[in-house]
């Protein structure tokens, strides 16, 4: 049985081990679920925070979108650490997922300081609006982030697949490798 310090150095962006473990946790599915939902969220609120600053109402909607839109980021941050600690063996800053979580890290501070601005009125509420603009924007190079990783591991699979099948390796057989 491989150790997770025999996974140190994979090939790819996972080891066949982390690649089963992703694989066969019900995580996987949770972060395939709420990333596209986060997603849809952000995008309703940016167009109320926009409508908001663009004509001055909507206030209470812009809100409410962009506490939603937080929630929904912890939620997913919270459930991407389990899912990170399955695969690679830690809750964080695992090498393959290092710079997406330091990122992450700079999302929440942006997005929690909005709630904290909101809740104390520490700025206007224009201003407010214009810090979520900014959580935002960093999301959005966040999620970026991850679609460009997922991209890697769909093309580290397929070349993994490929390679296997050049050295007589059927897809069953390699499926159940893995199990």
């Amino acid at each position: 049985m491989a150790t997770r310090q025999d996974e140190r150095r994979p090939s790819g962006l996972y080891t066949p081990q982390q690649r089963e473990r992703r694989d066969n946790t019900v995580w996987t599915l949770v972060q395939g679920v709420l990333a596209p939902l986060q997603f849809l969220v952000f995008a309703v609120s940016l167009v109320f925070v926009v409508n908001y600053l663009s004509n001055g109402t909507g206030y209470n909607a812009a809100v409410a979108s962009v506490l939603l839109k937080t929630g929904f980021l912890l939620t997913i941050m919270v459930t991407g650490a389990i899912w990170e600690k399955v695969v690679f063996g830690r809750y964080l800053f695992a090498p393959a997922f290092f710079w997406e979580d330091v990122v992450s890290m700079g999302v929440i501070v942006l997005h929690v300081a909005y709630v904290l601005c909101w809740l104390f009125h520490w700025i206007p509420a224009s201003q407010q609006m214009v810090l979520a603009l900014v959580a935002y924007a960093a999301y959005v190079v966040n999620a970026a982030q991850f679609l460009l990783k997922l991209r890697a591991a769909r093309l580290d699979e397929q070349d993994h697949r490929v390679a296997a099948r050049r050295a007589g390796v059927t897809d069953s057989a390699l499926s159940g490798a893995h199990s």
